[in-house]
């Protein structure tokens, strides 16, 4: 074993002289010519090229603005410390988890047999959700109407590898979340955009001038990431007569954000008003347990295809290789269904930076829940406003990653004192930019 170690030492080196060509990534070593020397247990590796998807490439170039803002946080921390720099670039949740879901998983870690299960879940767990969700979305679902997920990313993905040939369209509505372009060329599809109107609420005449035979299905966000806003029942009964039209159609409500709201508004209910729905959701925001990759899938009772649709979905959260839903993650879920981190934390934060806004004249659309303001930039080209605001050591992410240039995100689930110790910041970069 020592020796076979020791063998792949040029492989390493070779590392070090590792360039990009052509779109491919070619691997070049210093020992004889290109040629890595290594013992037996390798023997026949030439290691002169290994290829990268040139379309990854292009999605690594053209990847997440969050992420991009969020590293170049993490650099700024690093020089100037993490308490002199304000970063408003992910939505990672930093409210602590409610205590009984800490406490139900340290219960069920010592008790529960903590191997494989069926495909969907745990029969109990999607019984108990179904009997939840019955009441809050005013249908009556059964456990056969869940299929849990690997989080809301997981459960988008596992909708639309059931659904999607090659070719097929996805509808979004701009301002839209940036992955769900990723996630339908995952599995051959591609995203079509209808522009919100200046409310960030959803315009009828422009989702219905997008759809084509080949839009299979239509993404909704409510709450909204980057707006807030909710969505009011009248959209979603406009949507649902829409879609009569179009019944090959299937509209995706993505809901992670569903529990945090604000000033006692209430979200509608999508599988009510839309039949021709699936609402996929995560305990990612309204738990705080981002990190632990935990969500669900709900069908409509009355979904065309349903028992096709749902199957489709039960083997493509295998054949993805999720394989199922984190095990123990599914019981503390349905130990916590009533379960909320304390939103009224977020709304005092909304409320901080709302007043920031506007003493630095900045506009946007007061959010009706998530955690996060969308404003407009004081300068056509955001990114000019962006760069402001990190001169000021202030993250924002441009709104152009989210398909609306001239707005920029802030995600304020952040220490409140980080939300008041960016205000000089913020009313600088306005300036700046104006200059």
């Amino acid at each position: 074993m020592q020796n076979t170690i020791t063998s792949l030492f040029p492989v390493y080196k070779a590392l070090k002289h590792t360039h990009f060509m052509s779109g491919a990534f070619t691997f070049v070593s210093p020992v004889h010519s290109g040629r890595c020397l290594l013992s037996s247990a390798v023997k026949g590796f030439k290691g002169v090229v290994m290829s990268v998807s040139a379309k990854m490439l292009q999605f690594m170039e053209n990847a997440s603005w969050i992420r991009k803002m969020f590293e170049e946080g993490a650099r700024l921390k690093s020089v100037h410390g993490p308490d002199n720099v304000f970063d408003f670039s992910l939505g990672n949740p930093d409210i602590p988890p409610p205590s009984h879901a800490l406490e139900s998983m340290a219960t069920h870690a010592r008790t529960m047999f903590h191997g494989y299960m069926a495909n969907a879940g745990y029969a109990d767990v999607r019984s108990s959700i179904a009997v939840h969700l019955s009441g809050m979305y005013e249908v009556a679902l059964t456990g056969d109407d869940i299929i849990m997920s690997c989080g809301a990313g997981g459960g988008l993905n596992v909708v639309l590898k059931a659904v999607l040939d090659p070719g097929d369209e996805v509808l979004v509505l701009a301002p839209y979340f940036v992955e769900y372009g990723f996630y339908a060329d995952n599995h051959g599809g591609k995203i079509v955009v209808a522009q919100c109107d200046e409310q960030f609420l959803p315009n009828m005449d422009k989702i219905a001038e997008k759809i084509t035979p080949r839009t299979k299905a239509i993404i909704i966000n409510t709450p909204n990431n980057p707006t807030g806003r909710v969505y009011p029942e009248s959209i979603l009964r406009g949507i649902g007569e829409l879609i009569k039209k179009h019944p090959h159609v299937v509209v995706i409500s993505d809901e992670p954000y569903r529990a945090i709201v604000y000033d006692k508004r209430e979200v509608p209910s999508v599988l009510k008003h839309i039949p021709n729905s699936v609402v996929v959701t995560s305990a990612s925001k309204e738990l705080s347990l981002a990190g632990e990759r935990i969500g669900y899938i709900a069908v409509s009772p009355v979904l065309a295809q349903k028992k096709e649709i749902v199957g489709a979905m039960i083997l493509a959260t295998r054949i993805l290789g999720f394989v199922n839903a984190p095990a123990l993650m599914q019981k503390v879920l349905a130990d916590c269904l009533d379960e909320r981190v304390d939103v009224e934390i977020y709304r005092r934060r909304r409320d901080v930076m709302k007043a920031i806004f506007d003493d630095a004249g900045l506009r946007y659309a007061s959010p009706d829940g998530a955690f996060y303001l969308f404003v407009q930039s004081p300068v056509e080209d955001e990114l000019t406003f962006c760069n402001a605001l990190v001169d000021e050591r202030v993250l924002a992410v441009p709104g152009r990653g989210f398909g609306c240039p001239g707005y920029v995100r802030f995600a304020y689930c952040v220490d409140e004192g980080i939300i008041k110790g960016a205000a000089p910041g913020i009313k600088k970069a306005v300036e700046k930019s104006l200059i």
